[in-house]
C-alpha cells in the first residue's frame, strides 16, 4: 500500500508503466487509504520496481509511506488497473488544483492538435483536483466530470498506457467536454465567440464574472482607472488592494521586483498569488514587455487605483487554460495585458461558485459572464504568499495548496478546529496529520456561515475522519465557537487561547513534540485573554500544554470596539491619554476627531466605560498611523500598519528605533510590561519637529524589533530558553518580521516563523488542534 499524494497526480499511470517496463505482473488500484499494488516477478525487479515507487514518482506525488507485505503467488501475465476499493477510517491525501503544464500549454497553442483552443485542457500532470472531487477513492464517477461522458478518442487516450491522459479523470476534449458560454444580459455566445466578446469587452473596460476551478473572479483591464474604480465601487472594497493577472513573466518583470524564489512560486504548479515589491519604492512605471507575439513591445501599467498606498502588487500568472485563452493566443485580437483577478463577490461575502447564485449575487457588479458547465465541488479562492528572506511565508493558504496535509509531532484524537472569526479556516486531524480547510473568510455573513458547513462536510468526506472532539478559540462570541457548540452533539468542545494556538501553530510546523517550551511572541490586532482584556502584544512561555504570559505590552483603552479599529485616530487618542500627553489641536488626530466624538471618548478614557484594555500591537501601529497624519481611518483590516511599513521601506537609511518602557513590576502577575508611552511621546516629538512619515515609521520599526531582541534576552536570562516563536498577523509585516529574526539569529537564538500556514488566524486551527489534544 502506498499512502501520501497518490490520487489525481498520474500515480497509477506511473505505476502500471513502471511494472510493465520491468516485466511484472500484478494490479494497481486507487483505494481510499492510497494505492494498492500487487506485484509479482523476479526479486531484482520487484526490488527496482520498490526503489523506482520510492524516487521516481510523478512530479505531484509525495509518497509518505510505502507498506510492503507479502501475499501467496498467483501467477498469471500482465499488468493491469483495476477498479476502486473503499474501507472506513482516515483516507489518501487528495491533491490540491495543479496549474496546466507546459506540454497541455503547447497542445493549447498547436493549431494541428485536437485540443487546440480548448478552455479545458488537462493531463494527469494538470488541471482541477481539489475543487470537482466529490469523494475518494479518486475515479471520474466521484468528481464533477461524472456528468461527461467521453467521446471515443478520449476514451483510448484515457486506456492507452503509453498516452499522457492515461487514467486521467478530468480528460475531455471539445468535442466531449464542458463548453463556455458567455452572457450579456439577454445575449449568449458559446465556445470561440464567448472567448471573442469577453476579451473584446475587457479591452472596453467592462467587468466581467470570469468561472474559473474554484469560483468566480472579478475581472477588469487592470490598465484602466475608470474600469478598476468602476469595480472597486460596485465590490465595496474601499481602498483594498487587488491582485492582478498578467500574461506572462516577462510582464510581471516590467512591473515588480523578482527573485528567484518569487520567480519559481509564480511559475510552479500551485501558482498563488505572490506579493511583489513595485519598481521605484511603490511607483510602477510603464516599462516594455512583450505582447506575447513576439512581434512589437507594449507599454505595461496599472492603475493608481488597483493597490492605492501600497509598495506591494499582488500578482499571478495564468493557472488554467481559459486564463490564458482570455489574453489571447498569437492570432487573437489584442487585450489587456493585465487583469485585475479578484474574488468573485461582495466584500464580507464568500465566494460565489454556483452558476445561479453568481447570477443573482454578481448582477448588481458585472457587465457580464464568461462561464462554462463544469461544476465546482467546493469553492477555492487563490493562495497568496510573500517571500522574506529567500522563504515562503504564507498570507493565504488556498488553491494550489489545500487540501494537502500538515504532519503532526505526536498523534491527537480525531479532532475537528474551528478556527477563528476572521481569516477562516477549519482543520481536521487524525493520527499524525491535519488537513487544513481552504481559506473560507470572514465569520460576519450568514452565507460565509453556510460555507464553513460545506467546507468541513466536505473535507470529513474527504479525509474520512469522523471528529470525536471540537476545539474552538476561547472567545465566547466568536461565530465559530457558537457553531462548534451548535453542532457538537454530545461531543466534548475544548477551547484554547487565541494567543497560544498562534505559538503552537508555528511550533508545530517546526516538528517541536512539546517537550520543551519556547518563548512565544505573538503579535496581532485582537484575540481574546483569560483577563477577558484585548490581547495582541504578548510574549508567552509555552509548550503545548499551557502557557504563562511572561510579559505583554502595557494595557490603554480600547473604547468602542469595532468604531476605535476603523478609526485610528481614536487609538491614537488613547494612546496620547496613557502617555500623558494633551490633546492639543496641532496634533493630527485631535484634529481628525469631531468635537462632539471626543468629549464622549474622553469621558470613556477618564472612566472606562464603554473600554477593554488591550495590550494590541497591531493598534499601537493604527496610532502611530494617525500621529504622523497618513491615516486617521481605514477601509480594510491592517491598512494602516501596511502603509507604515510601506513608508519605512521608502526610506533608504538605517534609522535609530525608538524605546519602549521594559517595567519588571510583576503587574497583572506578568514578570515583564513593556510600555508604550516613551515611544508615543517620541513620535510626537518627531511629527512636530517635521521628521517625514518614512523616518518616523523606520523608528518604530527599528524600535519593535529592537524590543523582540530584548524580550528574548530578559526570557532567556531568567529561563535559559533559546527558541523564539514569532508569530500573530502583525509579522506578516516583512520588515518587521525579517528585522527581528535578524537581530535574534544574531544573538544565538533559534528563531520559529511561519512557512506553511499563515501567521495571521488563517492558520489558528492548527495550533488549535494540537493545544486542544493535551
Amino acid at each position: 500500500m502506498v499512502r501520501g499524494v497518490v490520487q489525481g497526480v498520474g500515480f497509477r499511470p506511473f505505476v502500471y508503466v513502471t511494472a510493465s517496463a520491468l516485466s511484472l505482473s500484478g494490479s494497481v488500484g486507487n483505494d481510499s487509504a492510497g494505492v494498492a499494488i500487487e506485484v509479482e516477478g523476479a526479486e531484482e525487479s520487484l526490488d527496482e520496481f520498490a526503489r523506482r515507487l520510492a524516487e521516481d514518482a510523478p512530479p505531484m506525488a509525495v509518497v509518505e509511506s510505502l507498506e510492503v507485505v507479502e501475499v501467496p503467488m498467483r501467477g498469471g501475465t500482465g499488468f493491469e488497473i483495476t477498479g476502486s476499493t473503499s474501507r472506513p477510517g482516515p483516507r489518501t491525501f487528495a491533491s490540491p488544483d495543479v496549474a496546466t503544464c507546459a506540454d497541455c500549454l503547447r497542445e493549447l497553442a498547436d493549431p494541428a492538435d485536437r485540443r487546440f483552443r480548448h478552455p479545458f485542457i488537462t493531463c494527469t500532470n494538470c488541471g482541477p483536483r481539489f475543487t470537482i472531487i466529490k469523494d475518494l477513492p479518486y475515479d471520474r464517477p466521484m468528481t464533477t466530470m461524472a456528468g461527461f461522458e467521453m467521446c471515443g478518442a478520449c476514451a483510448r487516450e484515457y486506456a492507452d498506457p503509453s498516452d499522457r491522459r492515461f487514467h486521467a479523470q478530468p480528460i475531455a476534449c471539445p468535442v466531449c467536454g464542458p463548453q463556455l458560454e458567455m452572457v450579456v444580459a439577454e445575449s449568449r455566445a458559446y465556445g470561440e465567440p464567448a472567448l471573442a466578446v469577453a476579451r473584446r469587452m475587457l479591452a472596453d473596460g467592462a467587468v466581467l464574472a470570469v468561472k474559473g476551478i474554484g469560483g468566480y473572479h472579478l475581472a477588469c483591464d487592470a490598465a484602466n482607472e475608470e474600469a478598476v474604480r468602476a469595480l472597486r465601487t460596485r465590490k465595496r472594497r474601499g481602498d483594498k488592494p487587488f491582485a492582478v493577472m498578467v500574461r506572462d513573466l516577462d510582464t510581471a518583470r516590467s512591473m515588480a521586483e523578482i527573485d528567484d524564489h518569487e520567480r519559481a512560486l509564480l511559475c510552479g504548479p500551485r501558482r498563488p498569488i505572490v506579493l511583489l515589491a513595485r519598481h521605484g519604492r511603490g511607483e510602477v512605471p510603464a516599462l516594455a514587455a512583450s505582447d506575447g507575439t513576439g512581434g512589437e513591445t507594449r507599454h505595461v501599467h496599472v492603475a493608481d487605483s488597483v493597490a492605492p498606498g501600497n509598495p506591494d502588487l499582488g500578482v499571478m500568472l495564468p493557472y488554467t487554460p481559459l486564463h490564458v485563452l482570455l489574453f489571447g493566443l498569437d492570432d487573437d485580437a489584442p487585450g489587456p495585458a493585465t487583469l485585475v483577478m479578484t474574488s468573485g463577490n461582495l466584500g464580507g461575502e464568500p465566494i460565489c461558485f454556483d452558476d445561479d447564485d453568481a447570477s443573482n449575487r454578481l448582477a448588481p457588479l458585472v457587465d457580464g459572464w464568461l462561464r462554462h458547465d463544469r461544476p465546482i465541488e467546493v469553492p477555492c479562492d487563490d493562495s497568496v504568499v510573500r517571500v522574506v528572506d529567500g522563504e515562503e511565508l504564507a498570507v493565504r493558504r488556498s488553491r494550489g495548496y489545500a487540501p494537502l496535509p500538515v504532519a503532526l509531532p505526536f498523534e491527537v484524537p480525531a479532532t475537528l478546529a474551528v478556527g477563528a472569526d476572521l481569516k477562516n479556516t477549519c482543520l481536521l486531524a487524525e493520527g499524525r496529520y491535519a488537513w487544513l480547510s481552504q481559506h473560507i473568510g470572514d465569520m460576519d455573513d450568514l452565507a460565509t456561515l453556510d460555507a464553513f458547513a460545506a467546507t468541513e462536510s466536505h473535507l470529513e468526506r474527504l479525509t474520512g475522519v469522523t471528529p470525536v472532539q471540537l476545539v474552538t478559540d476561547r472567545h465566547p462570541a466568536y461565530r465559530s465557537s457558537r457553531w462548534a457548540r451548535d453542532n457538537a452533539a454530545t461531543r466534548p468542545v475544548r477551547t484554547v487561547q487565541h494567543h497560544h494556538a498562534h505559538v503552537a501553530a508555528v511550533m508545530a510546523e517546526h516538528g517541536l513534540d512539546g517537550s520543551a517550551p519556547v518563548v512565544g511572541i505573538a503579535f496581532d490586532g485582537t484575540g481574546y485573554g483569560t483577563d477577558g482584556a484585548v490581547w495582541g502584544g504578548e510574549v508567552l512561555i509555552c509548550d503545548y500544554k499551557g502557557f504563562e504570559r511572561f510579559g505583554h505590552l502595557g494595557y490603554v483603552w480600547l473604547a468602542g470596539g469595532d468604531a476605535t479599529v476603523h478609526r485610528p485616530y481614536r487609538m491614537a487618542l488613547a494612546h496620547l491619554s496613557a502617555a500623558g500627553i494633551a490633546w492639543d489641536e496641532d496634533l493630527l488626530p485631535v484634529q481628525a476627531c469631531p468635537a462632539a466624538e471626543r468629549d464622549v471618548l474622553a469621558h470613556q478614557l477618564a472612566t472606562g466605560f464603554g473600554c477593554v484594555p488591550t495590550s494590541s500591537v497591531g493598534r499601537l501601529f493604527d496610532a502611530v498611523a494617525a500621529l504622523t497624519g497618513m491615516r486617521q481611518v481605514v477601509d480594510y483590516e491592517a491598512q494602516a500598519a501596511i502603509e507604515l511599513e510601506a513608508h519605512a521601506r521608502a526610506e533608504p537609511a538605517a534609522v535609530e528605533g525608538y524605546s519602549l518602557g521594559l517595567s519588571d513590576a510583576n503587574v497583572d502577575g506578568c514578570p515583564l510590561v513593556l510600555d508604550a508611552a516613551p515611544l508615543v511621546r517620541s513620535v510626537v516629538a518627531d511629527v512636530r519637529a517635521g521628521v517625514s512619515t518614512g523616518v518616523v515609521s523606520g523608528r518604530l520599526h527599528a524600535g519593535l524589533a529592537a524590543m523582540v531582541r530584548d524580550i528574548a534576552h530578559r526570557v532567556r536570562e531568567r529561563n535559559g530558553l533559546e527558541t523564539v516563536a514569532l508569530t500573530g498577523g502583525v509579522f506578516q509585516n516583512a520588515l518587521l518580521l525579517s528585522s527581528s529574526r535578524r537581530l535574534l539569529r544574531a544573538d544565538g537564538f533559534r528563531v520559529l516563523t511561519h512557512r506553511h500556514v499563515p501567521p495571521n488566524d488563517g492558520g489558528l486551527a492548527l495550533g488549535q488542534v494540537l493545544v486542544g489534544s493535551t
